[in-house]
């Protein structure tokens, strides 16, 4: 079943059960996707939408912590239960440890030696790891190996 698809069925999933958070959500996803499906005048496909998801987590993840500093605890929340809804679409994540063995692999594959050659190995790593890793923690393995 494509996400497009899975994501009309759980949205009058939601309506019938009256969760609005997961409701809110869902809709803010197809909006998202149909933004870029005008914008683009193609048909955004499941790469796509994984890509989109990415970046919507990756801006509530922010907003979640700018309210938590300012110690509006009640919107910091409710960017985490979006988040959560979030994360049923995306693949799963990759553990800290399988991001490790994946930039150890494209360091070997790439020969590279040290911090000069970071960009062409997260290059490699940005393409392999797309929607299954935060490329934050990526780029941080990836210091971390490379300056041993």
């Amino acid at each position: 079943m494509s996400l497009k698809i899975r994501l009309t069925e759980d949205m009058k999933t939601a309506m019938r059960a009256k969760d609005q958070v997961s409701l809110g959500t869902i809709r803010l996803i197809n909006a998202a996707v149909k933004q870029f499906e005008v914008d683009e005048r193609t048909e955004a496909d499941d790469a796509k939408i994984t890509a989109i998801l990415t970046k919507m987590v990756k801006q509530r993840k922010d907003s979640a912590k700018i309210y938590a500093e300012a110690g509006r605890q009640d919107l910091a929340d409710k960017e985490n239960a979006e988040i959560e809804v979030l994360h049923r679409y995306l693949p799963q994540m990759l553990s800290a440890g399988e991001i490790r063995t994946e930039v150890e692999a494209a360091v070997a594959e790439t020969g590279a030696a040290g911090m000069a050659d970071m960009g062409k190995v997260m290059g490699v790593l940005k393409t392999r790891l797309a929607g299954k890793a935060d490329m934050g923690e990526v780029n941080k393995i990836l210091k971390a190996v490379l300056t041993a």
